[in-house]
């Protein structure tokens, strides 16, 4: 009958099933708003490929050399021919880009709505199922592996032999694309989140475009989940695309699309591969095996839990790592005598420094000796070898704290990888952790003074001996903390504030064998470090370095190896802390004591003086 509504589902006048299907289940993208041209965010979004096709600022290059030029200015035509190993390049160096891809992309897709391009593929060996395909072309691919051009991908699979019949019913699946592997979702589950009942939302990675199911910060472990780090986490602004649908047919879409029948890059080839630009849907096995390809999917991402407010040592460190190497690598790549002759002066550098210090013919008893830094280094990580059980007892309060933190935070934070600990929570476990290390460096400092003399002690006892100090430990440690927190309110003060750390890092020895407090304890760590220099700031130094390094990269194994919880990774750092707490206590013990004997040697200072003020 004349002017009767169409069945709910059905196709419009003049629309194709595939169409309607597209169009009713059309993707939301999340990406992360860019406050700022040229600033952090998410400067791209999904393009037509229509402004890149006779674009004269764009060069099909052929396969032989990356200096042949075919064609500037390629029109659908030419690419229809297939030219595998042929590129696209477009304007700009992908390895130094700058803002000019940002503005580039800018100017092409000026007045260009977002455009994603669905496609409806089946496969041989699965009747009665259909994927409903949504291709993403991005200008430029800003992750560790940066290049031009990026094509991703998320699938709808139906339990239907067509569209028309996939209109009468729901999905059952969906995948979504992330670097070379993809994660599952049934339609219906937790994991997916859906926009007017139809509409798949997808979280689009920043930088790398990889599609997630929701804002979180991500670690791939793998090429199949992204070597490194992606983020989805907001602010986010919603992309709503227009729908292109590319006809399931093959003759019919190369003869609307002529482009889908290009075989080449979508961007320039790199010097590595690892820098090239991607070929297009076409060439993905997923364009005519959708369900091989899906099958192969996981059903979870691997979310940091609280996202980037509270990832943990491990994490962060893995995050850090990856990022650094890949650009090390990308700078190798454009500037390699540069890169390689600084790294040269660097090694030299470092083995100068070490060979400069004596490391040997120095013992750890008597405490109070005259030592090189290599010494100092040296004797302390012999008197935490002969007497480990002793000191890794004293650091277990340190790991206690740090570890209970990792554990509560699961249970305060159950499942959610996007929820961040409350502020309570992260004030209350920094001061745990500070009150922790305060009172394990004097209890070291104890024990050591215990193993000098010959008496026996152990982890308790050497705490026992710390208790007549603790008032003044306290209250000095309470002083440091209100100053470096005033300081470190401004950035202004930030060369101030790390003056006071190096400054004042001894003033746990000072209060314990020397029994002052308070801006006294301050003044006297500040006099004995200027006689250390060197030493004093090697050992903050070489802390933080092991601290980074040791636990890190345990945790990075873990991440890598075992691929383990999240609870377990951001423990790992915690329990190295066992060695690290003590070593780093010992060579801050062993610094005060250097600085003593140097300056018991010193004319200008008595050495009764100095003799007089220390305390067994």
């Amino acid at each position: 009958m004349a002017g009767a509504a169409a069945p709910a589902g059905a196709a419009q006048p003049g629309t194709s099933d595939e169409q309607a299907l597209a169009e009713k289940y059309a993707p939301v993208l999340m990406l992360q708003v860019q406050k700022t041209g040229c600033g952090s965010g998410e400067p791209y979004q999904p393009s037509s490929v229509d402004p890149l096709l006779q674009n004269p600022s764009i060069a099909l290059r052929g396969p032989w050399t990356p200096q042949d030029i075919v064609k500037v200015a390629p029109g659908a035509a030419r690419l229809a021919r297939g030219l595998p190993g042929y590129s696209l390049d477009f304007p700009g160096n992908p390895l130094a880009p700058g803002c000019s891809y940002e503005q580039w992309a800018a100017a092409t897709w000026q007045g260009t709505p977002p455009t994603v391009y669905a496609h409806v593929a089946t496969e041989k060996g699965h009747p009665d199922r259909l994927a409903l395909q949504y291709y993403f072309f991005y200008p430029y691919n800003d992750f560790n592996n940066k290049h031009e051009g990026d094509w991703e991908r998320i699938q709808v699979e139906f339990a239907a032999a067509s569209a028309r019949a996939a209109l009468q019913t729901e999905p059952v699946l969906t995948a979504y694309s992330q670097h070379y592997g993809s994660e599952n979702a049934t339609w219906g589950g937790s994991d997916l989140e859906v926009m007017d009942r139809t509409h798949p939302v997808v979280y689009v990675s920043t930088g790398s475009h990889a599609s997630h199911y929701t804002s979180a910060l991500f670690l791939g472990r793998s090429g199949a989940q992204g070597f490194g780090c992606d983020t989805t986490l907001g602010p986010n602004r919603t992309v709503r695309p227009d729908v292109v649908t590319i006809p399931s047919d093959p003759t019919t879409a190369l003869e609307r699309f002529p482009w889908i029948g290009y075989e080449g890059h979508w961007g320039e080839r790199g010097t590595l591969e690892f820098y090239d630009g991607p070929t297009g849907p076409n060439m993905k096995p997923a364009w005519t095996k959708p369900f091989s390809w899906s099958e192969q999917g996981r059903s979870r991402s691997y979310a940091v839990p609280g996202g980037q407010a509270y990832g943990g040592a491990g994490t962060a460190f893995f995050c850090s790592a990856v990022s650094g190497g890949s650009e090390v690598l990308r700078v190798l790549t454009v500037r390699p005598a540069a890169t390689l002759g600084v790294l040269v002066i660097a090694l030299l550098v470092v083995v100068w420094l070490v060979r400069r210090t004596s490391w040997r013919d120095s013992a750890p008893l008597p405490l109070e000796a005259a030592r090189t830094t290599g010494q100092v280094i040296a004797v302390s990580w012999q008197l935490l070898r002969q007497r480990f059980w002793l000191f890794a007892g004293i650091a277990t309060p340190v790991v206690i704290v740090s570890a209970g933190a990792t554990l509560l935070q699961e249970v305060l934070l159950p499942g959610d990888p996007n929820a961040a600990p409350p502020a309570w929570f992260l004030a209350g476990h920094v001061l745990l952790l500070l009150l922790a290390l305060l009172l394990a460096q004097a209890a070291t400092i104890q024990a050591a003074s215990e193993v000098e003399a010959g008496r026996h002690v152990t982890p308790l006892s050497a705490y026992r001996l710390v208790r007549p100090a603790a008032p003044r430990l306290l209250a000095t440690g309470a002083l440091v903390l209100l100053v470096l927190t005033v300081l470190g309110a401004s950035l202004a003060l930030a060369v101030m504030t790390f003056v006071c750390v190096w400054a004042w890092c001894l003033f746990v020895p000072v209060v314990v064998r020397e029994e002052t407090r308070g801006f006294r304890s301050l003044l006297r760590s500040w006099r004995l470090v200027r006689r250390e220099k060197v030493t004093v700031l090697s050992v903050p130094g070489l802390s933080l370095l092991l601290g980074s390094l040791v636990g890190g990269l345990l945790g990075t194994l873990v991440i890598l190896v075992v691929q383990a919880p999240f609870a377990v990774v951001n423990m790992v750092p915690s329990l190295a802390a066992l060695v690290l707490q003590p070593f780093v206590s010992l060579m801050l013990l062993y610094a005060y004591f250097n600085g003593r004997a140097h300056e018991a040697l010193s004319p200008q200072v008595p050495a009764s003086s100095t003799a007089s003020s220390l305390r067994a």
